[in-house]
């Protein structure tokens, strides 16, 4: 593509906002030679914007790929650094020591402040359900089980903690999507099984582990095929010291992983209890149709990372 060509592309986008710079091309999140050239479009964007230079420079993504860490999505942020109020103070280059009774002490300095406004990061994914006492049916602790990162079916269940379901947790789309749609998706999908098991008579649901596993290494799988892990994001726990460092939602896409996800499910999840209904009266598991559109590449590797799994239904497997 001519280089002008592309270079109109970004312009739309960086008038439209947001994180739509990123996405003017398919392969700017999988491809370090056409990310580099977003990369530079916003350098000097940044640039053009910030008067002075030494400011600039620090305000420019150099550490890691664009869009592999959450954009700036502005209204005139750059812009903000010509204020004569407004001091860009690299944490980088001078670490905050410690709050003090008139403001902040970094390395470098004291800065007298009226008032403080914390945006110091948080545990993603994992940290809520850590902090909560969880153990599974064999004794195992969920931190235990996820020492070394966390361990999911799709994001929904994790293998030994039957009846425990989760909304958008590790192994989903969840926050690199619409995060309501991603929601919306879950909870539609756990209360039709909720009610799949009461037409059947069934008390207990658990992922089924093979299946599981074969769902990790396929989330990762994804993930190396992009730029994502090769940032000190949060999406891969960096902002946590001691956290395991992995790229922790699926980046195969909300549309696919929702396309596919009914049906892997119906094949992965052991569902068990005691029959209160006769075989005729009992209701499938709750699933969508099929998309009539082509298959895109990580809808097959998806199907790939299901195939072979099991479900039980009343003390019967069933193979899919």
């Amino acid at each position: 593509m001519p280089p002008e060509d592309r270079e109109h592309q970004y312009d739309l986008r960086w008038e439209m906002g947001g994180v739509e710079l990123v996405q003017a091309y398919t392969d700017l999140l999988m491809n370090k030679e056409a990310n580099d050239t977003a990369a530079d479009y916003v350098r000097a964007k940044i640039h053009a914007i910030v008067d002075d230079a030494a400011t600039a420079k620090t305000l420019m993504p150099t550490n890691h790929p664009i869009g592999t860490k959450r954009i700036c999505v502005d209204t005139d942020y750059f812009a903000t650094y010509n204020r004569p109020n407004v001091t860009l103070i690299d944490l980088r280059k001078t670490p905050l020591e410690r709050i003090t009774a008139s403001g902040i002490r970094t390395s470098g300095s004291d800065f007298a402040v009226d008032s403080i406004v914390f945006a110091t990061g948080f545990d993603a994914m994992t940290g809520a359900l850590l902090k909560v006492e969880l153990t599974g049916v064999a004794g195992e602790r969920l931190r235990d089980k996820w020492a070394a990162g966390p361990r999911m079916l799709l994001g929904l269940m994790t293998a030994g903690f039957p009846n425990l379901f989760t909304i958008t947790g590790p192994g989903s789309p969840s926050v690199l999507s619409n995060v309501i749609v991603s929601i919306e998706q879950h909870v539609e999908w756990i209360t039709g099984l909720l009610a799949h098991m009461q037409a059947n008579g069934a008390t207990r649901v658990e992922a089924d582990r093979d299946a599981e596993d074969r769902w990790v290494e396929h989330v990762n799988e994804v993930a190396f095929r992009t730029l994502f892990p090769q940032a000190n994001s949060w999406y891969m726990g960096a902002n946590i010291p001691g956290k395991p460092r992995l790229f922790m939602p699926y980046c195969g896409g909300v549309g696919v992983y929702g396309r596919n996800a009914p049906r892997s499910q119906q094949r992965a999840i052991p569902v068990s209890g005691s029959p209160r209904r006769s075989p005729e009266s009992r209701r499938p598991l709750p699933t969508r149709p099929r998309s009539a559109k082509p298959k895109h590449r990580f809808s097959r590797l998806l199907e790939r990372a299901a195939m072979g799994s099991r479900v039980l239904i009343n003390g019967r497997w069933h193979y899919g």
